[in-house]
């Protein structure tokens, strides 16, 4: 069950129709690989974006060309494994036996038999998670 702490940035987009597609093209023309990405709207109009580049430094000079006001880098934690019914369940029963409250995560099947997730902890917590989680 392999767990990585990462570098994630995120960054404010106008809430429309193809805001997603044009950052995610711009950073496939930069050559930026993602481990993650999530979108979310945020009310007035305005959605959060977070990235979670493979390579952070390659990710900042693409994200600088385009203009985006980013912050981080915050950590996260990715989660990759075999996938089974259960799979999140000795994760989530692990940070909650140390008290340590799950922010958001979400989770998807990959395909021949793997999954993947993303897991978000307050910044406080994140030392005590990836001693709990065995992160590398």
């Amino acid at each position: 069950m392999p767990v990585r702490l990462v570098n994630y940035y995120s960054a404010e987009v106008r809430d429309r129709p193809g805001e997603g597609a044009s950052a995610l093209r711009h950073l496939k023309k930069a050559g930026v690989n993602l481990l993650a990405f999530q979108a979310f709207p945020k009310g007035g109009g305005r959605a959060q974006v977070a990235f979670v580049p493979s390579n952070p430094t390659a990710f900042k000079a693409a994200a600088r060309a385009a203009g985006w006001r980013i912050t981080g880098p915050k950590k996260a934690f990715v989660l990759q494994g075999t996938d089974r019914v259960g799979a999140l369940v000795g994760y989530a029963a692990k940070l909650g036996e140390a008290k340590i409250n799950v922010t958001a995560v979400s989770a998807a099947a990959a395909g021949s038999g793997r999954f993947g997730a993303i897991l978000w902890v307050k910044q406080r917590d994140v030392k005590r998670a990836r001693k709990v989680l065995g992160a590398g």
